[in-house]
């Protein structure tokens, strides 16, 4: 069963393309990221998904109800934790969750018992009745996704759920959206510019890059999808085209040039091939600035399937 079905989504905002045929499918019960760097479509995306924003044309349906025809039906059935924090920081952990319930009509023992089992959930229960604006970061976060849990949605949407933490506050909050999906049988869509977070936390991704979905898949296949490690040869003066020719003549498979001086290649057993390599190009009388050789990750995928630096898209640059 498909949880979340969306195709050809399209959305303008002025001159500006946010949304270019996006189409995916997320089924019942996994983890699916939306990958990209900042202003590629995924928060917009999300947006219309949880019915806050009406796509131009395309459809787009979560636990089976249309977003564009039944709104109130989508809104009953998800969890939304956007970007920005929703807590209250005047107000306790408690009271913010109470609140919340009452908001999605809860009342009663029914509430108090949800939002109990919530501050033990997420891990703030020691910090209950403690007024919020004195939380951590992390702790901040962790209420928010608690307050998209407390009426039981079938589907939890989390935008950018890391943004803002530090290192380890990150990683503490990967392992809460693992044991989450799994405590409360959730379907997780989450929208991430961070490389590492969609590699250890997606069953499966689609990678989204100027409003368009490049490629989806699990994070294995898709990095299975390059054959090969990565040799990155910067050059000292340039010489771009020759060096593209004497890598190929290695048997290396020149891929793409970055900022113009930087030739990625792939080869199969990146280590041994590395002497040669580097032999070779000095051999040609190309000056070698630097070189490096990695196994595939994302960043070599949206490399591949863009032709751009996610890093430095990431960036604006």
């Amino acid at each position: 069963m498909e949880a979340i079905v969306v195709q050809e989504l399209r959305k303008r905002y002025g001159e500006v393309r946010a949304l270019n045929g996006v189409s995916f499918s997320v089924r019942e019960g996994e983890v699916f990221g939306l990958l990209g760097p900042n202003g590629a479509g995924k928060s917009t995306t999300v947006r219309v998904l949880v019915t806050l924003t009406r796509p131009d044309s395309g459809t787009a349906s979560v636990a089976g109800h249309d977003v564009r025809k039944e709104p109130t039906a989508v809104r009953r059935t998800i969890g939304y934790v956007p970007q920005d924090s929703g807590v209250d920081g005047f107000g306790t952990g408690r009271e913010n969750l109470m609140l919340q319930g009452r908001i999605q009509g809860m009342s009663g023992r029914d509430l108090r018992d949800r939002t109990n089992e919530l501050l033990e959930l997420v891990g703030i229960a020691d910090a209950a009745d403690r007024v919020v604006r004195g939380y951590s970061g992390g702790m901040r976060r962790r209420l928010d996704i608690a307050l998209g849990l407390v009426h039981r949605p079938r589907v939890l949407f989390l935008d950018e759920p890391t943004t803002g933490l530090d290192p380890e506050a990150r990683v503490e909050m990967w392992d809460e959206v693992t044991r989450l999906a799994q405590a409360e049988s959730l379907t997780i869509l989450l929208t991430t510019h961070y490389l590492e977070e969609a590699d250890r936390l997606a069953n499966r991704l689609a990678i989204v890059s100027q409003g368009t979905i490049v490629v989806e898949g699990t994070p294995g296949e898709l990095k299975a999808l390059l054959q090969g490690d990565a040799v990155h040869v910067e050059l000292a003066n340039g010489a771009v085209d020759q060096a593209k020719d004497v890598l190929a003549g290695v048997g290396a498979r020149p891929e793409q040039v970055i900022d113009g001086r930087t030739v990625v290649a792939r080869v199969e057993n990146g280590g041994r091939a590395l002497p040669g390599i580097i032999s070779a190009l000095e051999g040609a009388g190309i000056v070698v600035e630097s070189v490096s050789v990695s196994r595939p990750s994302l960043d070599d995928v949206y490399l591949h399937y863009t032709g751009r630096d996610f890093q430095s898209e990431d960036r604006g640059e």
